[in-house]
C-alpha cells in the first residue's frame, strides 16, 4: 500500500477530485455519446444531414462561447466556470429525455455547447496552475485515463440501455454531472491567484491592469491551432460518420461500434500513464510527429479494413496515437501561455475542435453520401500527414521558445 500512498502524495488534491468527478461523468456520457447520433437519426426520420447539422450546433455554439470561455477564466477564476458549466450541461441532459421536436433539440444542444465551452479552458488552465510543469503532461496522461475508464465501461452498457429506453441514459448523465459539480464546489478551492484575478478585472486605463491579449501577436498559438484541425476532424468523423460506415459492412454494427470504443477505453486505461511516461524521454514534436502518423494510418485503416479483425487493429493504432498525442500537445500549450493568458490559451487552442464539429459532421454526411467512407476516411489520414509535419515545427518553436526565455530568468536571477 505503500506504492498507493506515495501515488496519491504525487498530486495535487484538487487533481484527484478532477479524476473522480472526470470518471463519474465520462461513464455516464459515454453510455450515451455514440449513441447520439442515432437518437437523433431516429427522431429526424432518417435523415442523415439533419441530424448532422444538429449535432453540429453545440461545437458551432462552443466556438462563439469559446471566445469569452477562456477570458472570463482568467477574470473571475477557474472554479466558477466550472460549476457553471457542469449546472448547464445537467440542465441541458435532462432536457434530451422529453425533447421530440427539432426546435427542442437544436436548443438543447446549444445549451450543451455553451456548457462544454466554459468548462475545458478553465479545467486545463486549473491544472498548469497547480502542477509544475515536470509534471503537466503526467496529469494530462492522468486525467485522460480516468476520462476512458468511463469511455471502456459506458458504451457496452449504453447498447443495453439504448435498446430499452434512451431516456434512461440521458437521466443518468445528467445526475452524474450534478455529483462532479457538487464535488467542485465542496473540495475544490480556487487555483487562479488573487492578484491575477484583480489584475483581470482591473479597467485597461490602470496601470496595474493586466496586458490585453492580441491573437495575432501569438503566431505560434495560431499556428498549433489550425495544425490541430485535422486530428479533430477524424475525432468528429469517428463519432458521427464511421457508425454509418459500419451500417454498410456489419449486420450488428452497433455492437461493432461499441466495441471498438470499449478496446479504445481499456487500452487508454491500461496504458496511458506508462506511454506518457515514456514519452517523456523523447522531444515533444518528435512525439507528436509520430502520433499524427499514427492517426493517419487510422483513416485508410477505418477507410479499407476488409473485416472486423483489422478494425481492431485500426482501432488500436488510432488508440497509441491519441495518447502520445493528447498530453504532449496540452503540455506544449501549457508551457507556450503565459500566467495571465492561461485560459484564453486553452480556450483558443480549443477552437480546432469547436471548427471540425461544426463543420465536420455536415462535411463528413456530403461526403459519405457522394464517394463513400472508403475515399472520405482516406483523405483525413492524407491531411494528417500534412498537419503532422506542420505541427512538428510548432511545437519545436514553442517549446525552444519556452527554454529561451527559462534561461534568460535563470541568468537574470
Amino acid at each position: 500500500m505503500v506504492w498507493l500512498h506515495n501515488l496519491i502524495q504525487r498530486y495535487d488534491p484538487t487533481i484527484w477530485i478532477r479524476v473522480i468527478g472526470t470518471i463519474l461523468t465520462t461513464f455516464a456520457g459515454f453510455m450515451l455519446r455514440p449513441f447520439l447520433a442515432f437518437y437523433l437519426y431516429d427522431k429526424m426520420d432518417g435523415n442523415l444531414l439533419v441530424a448532422a447539422m444538429v449535432t453540429s450546433l453545440q461545437p458551432l455554439t462552443g466556438i462563439i462561447s469559446n471566445l469569452f470561455a477562456g477570458s472570463l477564466s482568467d477574470k473571475y477564476g477557474r472554479k466558477p466556470l466550472m460549476v457553471a458549466a457542469l449546472l448547464i450541461e445537467a440542465v441541458s441532459m435532462a432536457g434530451y429525455i422529453w425533447a421530440e421536436s427539432l426546435i427542442t433539440f437544436a436548443a438543447l444542444t446549444i445549451l450543451n455547447g455553451i456548457g462544454a465551452s466554459l468548462f475545458w479552458p478553465a479545467a486545463s488552465a486549473q491544472v498548469t496552475d497547480v502542477v509544475p510543469e515536470d509534471k503537466r503532461s503526467e496529469v494530462f496522461a492522468l486525467l485522460h485515463t480516468a476520462l476512458n475508464l468511463g469511455a471502456a465501461a459506458g458504451p457496452l452498457i449504453g447498447v443495453a440501455i439504448y435498446k430499452i429506453n434512451p431516456g434512461i441514459a440521458f437521466g443518468f448523465c445528467a445526475f452524474m454531472l450534478l455529483v462532479y459539480c457538487a464535488l467542485i464546489v465542496w473540495k475544490i478551492p480556487e487555483t487562479l491567484p488573487k492578484e491575477v484575478r484583480e489584475a483581470a478585472r482591473k479597467p485597461a486605463s490602470s496601470p496595474e491592469a493586466a496586458p490585453r491579449m492580441r491573437i495575432m501577436e501569438h503566431p505560434t498559438l495560431i499556428a498549433m491551432t489550425i495544425a490541430a484541425i485535422p486530428v479533430s476532424l477524424l475525432y468528429s468523423q469517428v463519432e458521427i460518420i464511421l457508425p454509418q460506415h459500419l451500417r454498410t459492412q456489419f449486420d450488428d454494427f452497433l455492437t461493432v461500434f461499441a466495441t471498438l470504443m470499449t478496446i479504445n477505453g481499456a487500452l487508454v486505461v491500461c496504458c496511458q500513464l506508462a506511454i506518457a511516461k515514456y514519452a517523456e524521454r523523447f522531444p515533444a514534436h518528435r512525439v507528436i510527429l509520430i502520433a499524427y502518423c499514427f492517426l493517419a494510418c487510422v483513416g485508410f485503416g477505418y477507410g479499407w479494413a476488409p473485416g472486423f479483425l483489422l478494425l481492431i487493429l485500426a482501432e488500436i493504432i488510432f488508440t497509441i496515437g491519441e495518447m502520445l498525442y493528447g498530453p504532449q500537445i496540452q503540455k506544449s500549450i501549457s508551457m507556450l501561455a503565459p500566467e495571465a493568458y492561461r485560459g484564453r490559451y486553452f480556450s483558443l487552442f480549443g477552437l480546432n475542435y469547436g471548427i471540425t464539429g461544426t463543420l465536420g459532421p455536415s462535411v463528413g454526411a456530403v461526403a459519405f453520401r457522394n464517394i463513400g467512407g472508403a475515399f472520405w476516411f482516406s483523405l483525413i489520414g492524407l491531411l494528417l500527414f500534412v498537419a503532422g509535419l506542420f505541427q512538428y515545427r510548432n511545437v519545436k518553436k514553442a517549446v525552444a521558445g519556452q527554454s529561451s526565455i527559462q534561461s534568460t530568468t535563470d541568468i537574470s536571477s
